[in-house]
């Protein structure tokens, strides 16, 4: 009997693939509940949900079912820590988990077939992009952290074109309709000189267009295709998720778990929030995350304008802090977007600042409107040859790819835009200026339209951003936004840009 006890009693857990969405994780139910409790997370902002509040929610979020036993498989590298951890023995039911054995050197190889040019110009294989693509290849999936101007789109196309050549066909989703039509371009660009016929190879869907695919590359929002049913995307062999960051809605993940049989995933993104559960979600979905490069080094190795933040404080009076105190977040955002001597501050900003310049709001009636308004209104009364630019949600596709391209021969043009049309993957390098006209705590969000100045274009080596706080606290009470400018100024410091603080008193 003493023999028995001391015998290692060694606890396993098995893995098995369901298909390429899901893999069933068997053990012991007390392993089974530890791993359930190690794949539960607080979900950001739960309190405030009317479920959470109705008690039907807890407010968490499960990734691993106890019930049906699944797991996204892009979690199974953290399943391989957990087990390690606590000297668990992980066995394979399914041979899943290899490499394909692609090399650094083959990708090179294959690019460099590809005679890539942008805008006429020859482009440059850097080490980082085809370290990318080896990885999305090699290992089928993946999410693949990749910040403004290292080139996502390059990656994109030359993981595309490999996988045509090996005969798989693939969809391209994307968060808008510009996003569609720029990567569309960018690929007529790198293909200017290989001879491969974009047109030919590929087909826009969105609003307008047909469903009916009759091409190997298929670039559209997801807004466009979240209905189809899981037969119509077993189609495609090969899933690109563009701004990945977006695919946490429950809408688009549900796109996602459409595509059972689709074996290669490859997320991008320029930007990944600091809440793990949102990470693990894209991971599941996607795959492990690949860290391309960083900004610093882009910056460093002159790839990226250097960033100047200038982090404007607005003051206030007295008797007006006194009067906003204890101020709902709603109450206090419809004061400062409607409060003229600060509306006059951001136009005198716009109109005195050299080169283009990017001015983004939050609200388009009370806001936006305004600030055209009075924007064009200024700059017209001295200068009427001075372009003055106004891109809302309701600006047509079309007019806005034209509002970008005109940017580009322009020097000293203003556009008045939404954060939600122009904060994510627009590409306008001629901007040398963003003003923050609207404050948000969205780490994705900042940092996303922080990289719509980031890029270079000849004559341009910085991009000034100016980012507009509101001191409207009360001796020990703070107001909302001022408290989101803090969070704003962490991310800075969190990624080393060069910032500094000024106070302006508003008359």
């Amino acid at each position: 009997m003493e023999e028995i006890f001391s015998r290692n009693v060694v606890s396993t857990v098995t893995i098995e693939k369901l298909d390429e969405v899901y893999v069933r994780v068997f053990s012991d139910p007390s392993i089974e509940q530890e791993l359930a409790e190690f794949f539960t997370y607080e979900y950001p902002g739960a309190r405030f949900t009317p479920q959470y509040r109705a008690r039907l929610w807890d407010g968490k979020v499960r990734l691993y079912d106890q019930v049906r036993k699944t797991l996204y498989v892009g979690l199974v590298e953290y399943v391989e820590q957990f087990c390690e951890r606590n000297d668990y023995l992980l066995t394979w039911k399914t041979d899943f988990n290899k490499l394909n054995g692609i090399t650094h050197e083959d990708v090179e190889k294959f690019a460099k077939w590809l005679e890539p040019h942008g805008r006429g110009k020859p482009i440059e294989i850097r080490d980082y992009q085809v370290e990318a693509v080896k990885t999305a290849l090699d290992k089928e999936r993946t999410l693949l952290l990749s910040p403004t101007a290292s080139g996502k789109s390059f990656i994109i196309y030359t993981t595309l074109r490999w996988h045509l050549e090996h005969k798989r066909k693939s969809i391209i989703i994307v968060p808008t309709t510009s996003l569609v039509e720029q990567l569309y371009t960018d690929f007529e660009d790198y293909s200017s000189v290989n001879g491969w016929n974009v047109d030919k190879n590929c087909q826009k869907l969105y609003s307008g267009f047909t469903k009916d695919i009759t091409k190997n590359v298929l670039i559209t929002t997801w807004q466009s295709v979240y209905l189809q049913p899981k037969s119509w995307f077993a189609q495609f062999d090969v899933i690109f998720g563009d701004e990945a960051h977006q695919f946490k809605a429950k809408s688009l993940t549900t796109v996602m778990e459409k595509m059972d049989k689709i074996r290669y995933r490859i997320g991008t993104t320029g930007t990944l929030d600091n809440k793990k559960v949102h990470r693990l979600v894209l991971e599941g979905i996607f795959g492990p995350m690949h860290r391309v490069t960083t900004t610093k080094q882009l910056m460093e190795t002159q790839k990226l304008a250097q960033l100047n933040i200038t982090c404007i404080v607005l003051k206030y009076d007295e008797e007006l802090r006194k009067a906003r105190k204890n101020n709902t977040y709603q109450d206090e955002m419809d004061f400062i977007v409607g409060h003229y001597p600060r509306n006059k501050f951001i136009r005198n900003l716009a109109v005195k600042s050299s080169g283009n310049t990017l001015v983004l709001f939050q609200y388009v009636e009370k806001h936006g409107k305004v600030l055209h308004d009075m924007i064009k209104g200024k700059v017209h009364k001295v200068n009427e040859d001075r372009k003055i630019f106004f891109v809302y949600g309701g600006t047509e596709t079309t007019d806005r790819e034209a509002i970008r391209h005109i940017t580009e021969g322009e020097t000293d043009a203003i556009i008045i835009a939404s954060f939600g049309t122009f904060s994510t993957g627009i590409n306008i390098p001629s901007i040398e200026n963003i003003i923050f006209a609207s404050p948000s705590k969205s780490k994705i969000r900042n940092l996303q339209s922080i990289g719509r100045g980031l890029r270079l274009k000849d004559g341009k080596t910085s991009c000034n951003l100016f980012d507009i706080a509101d001191d409207l606290h009360w001796k020990s009470w703070k107001n909302h936004t001022l408290n989101h400018a803090a969070e704003r100024y962490k991310t800075y410091a969190e990624e080393e840009s060069k910032t500094k603080i000024v106070e302006v008193d508003l008359c």
